[in-house]
């Protein structure tokens, strides 16, 4: 457990340096009217932290920087209830008189609107995600080496593709094939599919049928939705562009790379906001390398107590998380009562 006073120090610090993006030396601190120690008893107390893991030294500055761990403390223990100001608050609440009908569109609006109020990348997850799963799978032969897929959701959608069947797989296997897949993934939710294909199915093809990888290869692209692009909604992705720490070009490619793998994506926000509340992943506790140095803080909405989607905010671990949290909690209280009416 950190003392009154190394709290006290390590919430100065994280504040100063999200606030100037520099590391923050013990003189700056010992100036700040909250804080009444001398700048010697800070240098102490930030050695200790130091020591403790909260803090890093950057081998060029006196002064330090917050460490993931630092973070987290921060985030679980010190982090200050932010008082929004009344016209953001009016700006949050005021989209939803708005006239859109449709729920794509307030997701969209929803999303603009935090990253114009944040500077950081806002990421939402359509409710179709959760809500659409597969109903049946049907793979009609249309020769020897071609066949339709089609795919029905639980929501009445019907998707239809050509694929190609490999040489040496005979229609009966495949025929055997769609039969386990719709006893086995009927109600698979439609985004996690293909990765159930492999966990669900995978060993039990491989016992039953002859030409194993090659019928997964049909069944890849066959289950491979064209329309994933459209249940994720991005705004503000340059954003990134603009902070301090993210100069570094490569460090922004990744990011903005990984920011178009939507599948990867979706699966990040599902598995960020399976918790309930506000979800906070800081550098490496989010599950893709490109995100080490950022911070992913999401949300749910629901309607009757079922998640319906995530919003999520994506910036630098040196993220205004007090600011963050308190947009994101009225946000998503008020996308909930908004579909709760429609």
């Amino acid at each position: 457990m950190l003392t009154e006073r190394q709290r006290m120090i390590l919430t100065a610090i994280v504040d100063d340096y999200i606030r100037s993006a520099e590391p923050v030396g013990s003189r700056s601190i010992s100036k700040r009217g909250d804080v009444g120690y001398s700048p010697a008893t800070i240098r102490n107390e930030m050695s200790d932290l130091e020591e403790l893991g909260f803090l890093e030294q950057p081998h060029t500055s006196a002064g330090r920087i917050p460490s993931h761990k630092g973070y987290r403390y921060y985030v679980d223990h010190l982090v200050p209830p932010e008082a929004i100001a009344s016209e953001e608050l009016m700006q949050l609440k005021t989209f939803y008189a708005e006239k859109l009908n449709v729920v794509e569109q307030v997701i969209q609006h929803a999303g603009t609107i935090l990253s114009h109020m944040t500077n950081y990348t806002s990421i939402l997850l359509g409710p179709e995600v959760f809500h659409t799963s597969l109903r049946h799978f049907q793979l009609l032969p249309l020769n020897e080496d071609t066949a339709v897929a089609i795919v029905v959701t639980n929501t009445g959608q019907v998707e239809n593709k050509t694929v190609s069947i490999p040489a040496g797989v005979s229609v009966s296997e495949m025929e055997k094939v769609v039969n386990l897949l719709n006893r086995k993934l009927a109600g698979v939710p439609i985004f996690k599919l293909k990765s159930a294909l492999y966990t669900e199915l995978g060993q039990e093809l491989q016992r039953h049928v002859s030409h194993f990888e090659e019928v997964m290869t049909v069944l890849d692209q066959a289950l491979d939705s064209g329309n994933e692009g459209q249940r994720v909604f991005l705004s503000g992705t340059t954003n990134m562009l603009t902070q301090p720490e993210f100069r570094d070009v490569d460090k922004v490619k990744s990011i903005l790379d990984l920011l178009e793998e939507t599948p990867t994506l979706m699966k990040m926000l599902v598995s960020a906001s399976s918790g309930s509340g506000i979800q906070v992943r800081i550098g490496t506790e989010n599950d893709h390398a490109a995100f080490a140095n950022c911070s992913l803080i999401t949300a749910t909405y629901a309607v009757e107590g079922e998640a319906l989607g995530t919003i999520g905010i994506l910036g630098p671990t040196r993220m205004e998380y007090a600011r963050v949290i308190g947009i994101l909690n009225i946000l998503s209280k008020d996308m909930t009562k908004f579909l709760s009416k429609h």
